[in-house]
C-alpha cells in the first residue's frame, strides 16, 4: 500500500483497491517517508476505514498529539466492549476532539461545567460509568486530572454515537426524560429512588418510548381491557400518565400517544411509586 498523503509522523492517508480512503496511525509510521512510498504495515496500530474521511478528521489526526489519539481510541474500544455494540464512526472525531480541548483546559486551569450532569448520571448510567473510567485512563496515560463534569461529557458523546450521531437529538432526549421524571415527582409530591431496578427500567422504557414517538412507531392496540383495568387499579399512576401524554403532545404535536403506550406508562409509574416494590428491591440489592 502506497502513502497518498502524510498527515504527520504518526499518520498516513492511503487509498485501497476499491478507492476507499483509509487513515492509518502508528508510532513513527511516516518517519522519513514521502508520498508514494510503501507503508510499513508492521507499524500500523490503528486503521480508520471510512467511505470518505472528512477534512475535519484528517486535520484532527494531523494536529493532535499521538498519545491523545491512542487514549481516545482506548476509551472508544472500552465503550464498545462494555456496551457490546459498535459505535458510530463519528465518535472518533467528536470524542477525540473533546479530549484534546479538555486536556488543554486542564492545563490552563479552566474547567467546563456540565449542566446536564445529573441527568446523565441518572438516565445514562452505563455510559456515565464509561466516562468515569475514561477519566482514569486519561489520568494514567496522559497525567491529566479531569473533573466529573468531563465524565458526563464523554458519556454524552458515547450516547450520541449509540443513537444517530445527532448531538442535538441526544440533548433533547435527556431534557425530555428529565421533564417526564419531574412530572412524576410533582404528581406524587415525592422524590424517586434512583437506585432501584424499577427506576432503571422506567428510564430505559422512556428512551425507547421517545424513539418510537419520533419514528411514529406505535404498539398495536391489543390490550384495551388490560388498560381499562390498570387505570382503575392505579388511578394516581393513570393521572400521571395523562399529564405525561399532554406534555408529549405539546412537545411533539404531530405524534400520537396511544392507549397501549399509556398502559406501559401506568405500569412503570405504579412500580416506581409503590413503596412495597421499592423496599423489596432495596432488600434484594
Amino acid at each position: 500500500m502506497k502513502i497518498k498523503k502524510i498527515l504527520n509522523n504518526n499518520a498516513a492517508l492511503v487509498t485501497d483497491d476499491k478507492g476507499n480512503e483509509i487513515v492509518y496511525t502508528g508510532c513513527g509510521l511516516c518517519f522519513q517517508k514521502k508520498c508514494g512510498d510503501q507503508i510499513d504495515e508492521s507499524k500500523i496500530e490503528k486503521t480508520f476505514v471510512m467511505e470518505k474521511p472528512s477534512e475535519q478528521f484528517k486535520q484532527l489526526v494531523s494536529e493532535m498529539p499521538y498519545e491523545q489519539i491512542q487514549v481516545a481510541d482506548e476509551i472508544i474500544k472500552y465503550a464498545e466492549e462494555i456496551l457490546n455494540k459498535r459505535l458510530c464512526n463519528n465518535i472518533y472525531i467528536t470524542l477525540t476532539d473533546h479530549l484534546g480541548y479538555a486536556i488543554e483546559r486542564a492545563q490552563n486551569g479552566t474547567y467546563l461545567r456540565n449542566k446536564l450532569l445529573w441527568e446523565i448520571k441518572n438516565f445514562y448510567k452505563a455510559e456515565y460509568s464509561i466516562g468515569c473510567h475514561a477519566l482514569s485512563i486519561i489520568k494514567e496515560k496522559l497525567g491529566a486530572t479531569l473533573p466529573d463534569d468531563e465524565a458526563g461529557f464523554f458519556a454524552l458523546h458515547i450516547v450520541n454515537a449509540e443513537l444517530d450521531g445527532n448531538m442535538h437529538h441526544t440533548l433533547e432526549t435527556s431534557e425530555v426524560i428529565s421533564d417526564i421524571v419531574s412530572i412524576v415527582k410533582f404528581t406524587f409530591n415525592s422524590e424517586l429512588d434512583e437506585n432501584t431496578l424499577s427506576y432503571e427500567r422506567f428510564v430505559t422504557h422512556l428512551k425507547y418510548f421517545l424513539q418510537r414517538a419520533e419514528k411514529r412507531e406505535y404498539y398495536p392496540e391489543d390490550n384495551v381491557e388490560m388498560f381499562c383495568m390498570m387505570k382503575n387499579k392505579f388511578p394516581d399512576a393513570y393521572k400521571c400518565a395523562t399529564r405525561i401524554k399532554s406534555y408529549m403532545e405539546s412537545k411533539f404535536p404531530d405524534n400520537e400517544i396511544t392507549d397501549e403506550e399509556m398502559l406501559y406508562l401506568v405500569v412503570h409509574i405504579s412500580r416506581i411509586t409503590d413503596r412495597k416494590t421499592i423496599e423489596k428491591q432495596k432488600a434484594i440489592g
